[in-house]
C-alpha cells in the first residue's frame, strides 16, 4: 500500500476492526464509519482496517482489508502486533488509531483508544460452560490477558456501562478518569404498538443460545412452578429453536418435557416486537452483558421486567418502574417471583432510579471523537 501525502492540517483517523463481522460490534463500526463519512473530507483522513469493506461500506473511507486474520489465533496476533505497525508506519502521521476490538495494536500514532467491546473478562466461569462451548471459556480467559497488553499506550478507553468502567480500572490499575463511559444509543419510542391481553400470563426472554445467557435458570424455574399452579396457566417464550448448538440442544432434551416452555426460535426485528407487545413480563438471567439491550427495548413498554441481580441489568435498567431483581442462580427465587406476577402481586417490583454518570462521558459519536482528538 501506497502512503499518500496529505494536505496541511489534515488529520488521519484509523479505525481497526479486523475481527468484527456481526452482531452487536457489527453495528458499533457502521454507526462509527457512518458518523465518519459525514465529517469534511479537506479536513479529516479515514482509514478503516476491515475483515471485508462490504461489511461496513460508507462513502469518504479508505478501506484495508484483512479477509485472512479471523482463520486463526495465531493470525490475530500476528496482524495486531506485526501488520497493524506496518500500516501505522505507512500511514504516518496518524492522529488518532481506534480499536473497536478490545485489543491494542502495537502502532505508532499521536494517540490510540480502545473500545472495549466484551464484558467477558468478568464472566464468572461454570464447569458446564467447558461442555457447552470451550470458546466462550477460552475467550474468558484470553481477554482477560489481551486487555493488560499495551494498554498504557491508550489516551483513553471507552466502554458503555459505568460498571464497565469500574471494573475494568480494577482489573487493569488505570484510573477511572481514563475510561470514556458511551452508552448504547437508546431505543426510541415512535415504533410502540398498544399491548396485547393474554388469556394465559406471558413471561419472555429474548436471547441468543449462548451458554452465558443462562437459559437453564429460567427453564427450572418454569418447570419449578408448572408443578406448583399447573399446565396451560403461563407460557415462558424463549427464542431458541432447540437445534442451534450444543447449548441449545441440551436445553431441548432436559426441559422439552416441560409444557409452558415454548422454543419460538430466533425472531427478525419486527417479530420480536410483536412479542413485546404480547409479553407481560420480560425474565432476563443472563450471568453477564456489555449491556442487556433487550432490556430498554422492553423497559419502553412500563410492563413488569425480573432481571438477574447483576451490575449490569441494575445499570440498564436505570428509569425503568416496575423491576424485580433474582439471584440467577436461585430458580426457586425466580419462580416464586414469577408466580407472584401472576397473581398480580407487584410486591418484588421497584422502580430503578438514574444514577448521574461521571466525567468522560459522551451520548455521541461527535462527541467521542471531539474527546478522543483532543478538540
Amino acid at each position: 500500500m501506497e502512503t499518500c501525502v496529505r494536505s496541511t492540517g489534515m488529520k488521519t483517523i484509523v479505525i481497526s476492526a479486523v475481527n468484527i463481522r456481526k452482531g452487536g460490534t457489527l453495528t458499533i463500526l457502521r454507526d462509527c464509519l457512518s458518523y465518519l463519512s459525514s465529517l469534511p473530507a479537506e479536513e479529516y483522513r479515514v482509514v478503516a482496517l476491515v475483515h471485508r469493506k462490504e461489511l461496513a461500506l460508507y462513502p469518504g473511507i479508505e478501506y484495508i482489508e484483512f479477509p485472512k486474520s479471523i482463520n486463526s489465533w495465531c493470525r490475530r496476533l500476528w496482524c495486531e502486533y506485526v501488520s497493524m505497525h506496518r500500516v501505522s508506519r505507512q500511514l504516518a502521521p496518524v492522529d488518532l488509531w481506534l480499536s473497536l476490538h478490545d485489543t491494542t495494536p502495537r502502532v505508532m500514532a499521536r494517540r490510540q483508544a480502545v473500545y472495549c467491546q466484551t464484558s467477558f473478562p468478568f464472566l464468572k466461569l461454570k464447569w458446564q460452560d467447558v461442555i457447552y462451548d470451550y470458546k466462550i471459556v477460552l475467550f474468558a480467559l484470553f481477554t482477560r490477558f489481551a486487555y493488560k497488553v499495551n494498554v498504557q499506550r491508550n489516551s483513553y478507553l471507552v466502554v458503555q456501562a459505568q460498571w464497565l468502567r469500574e471494573g475494568f480500572s480494577r482489573m487493569l490499575s488505570l484510573p477511572e478518569e481514563r475510561f470514556v463511559v458511551f452508552p448504547p444509543k437508546a431505543p426510541t419510542s415512535s415504533t410502540l404498538k398498544p399491548s396485547i391481553r393474554n388469556a394465559d400470563y406471558m413471561f419472555l426472554f429474548a436471547a441468543t443460545p449462548d451458554a452465558h445467557k443462562n437459559f437453564e435458570t429460567l427453564c427450572q424455574a418454569t418447570r419449578l412452578l408448572e408443578q406448583e399452579v399447573g399446565k396451560n396457566r403461563f407460557r415462558v417464550i424463549l427464542t431458541i429453536g432447540g437445534e442451534e448448538n450444543r447449548y441449545a440442544r441440551a436445553l431441548k432434551e432436559e426441559y422439552g418435557d416441560v409444557d409452558s416452555l415454548k422454543m419460538v426460535g430466533f425472531l427478525s426485528k419486527p417479530e420480536l416486537e410483536d412479542y413485546y407487545t404480547k409479553a407481560d413480563c420480560l425474565v432476563f438471567p443472563s450471568r453477564i452483558e456489555t449491556w442487556g439491550l433487550p432490556i430498554s427495548e422492553f423497559g419502553r413498554y412500563n410492563k413488569p421486567m425480573l432481571l438477574a441481580d447483576l451490575p449490569y441489568a441494575h445499570e440498564t435498567a436505570e428509569g425503568c418502574q416496575r423491576v424485580g431483581f433474582f439471584n440467577p442462580h436461585n430458580p426457586e427465587m425466580l419462580a416464586g417471583m414469577m408466580e407472584r406476577m401472576m397473581g398480580g402481586n407487584d410486591g418484588d417490583l421497584v422502580m430503578v432510579p438514574k444514577r448521574d454518570v461521571k466525567e468522560p462521558y459522551s451520548k455521541t459519536w461527535k462527541a467521542l471523537f471531539e474527546l478522543l482528538l483532543d478538540e
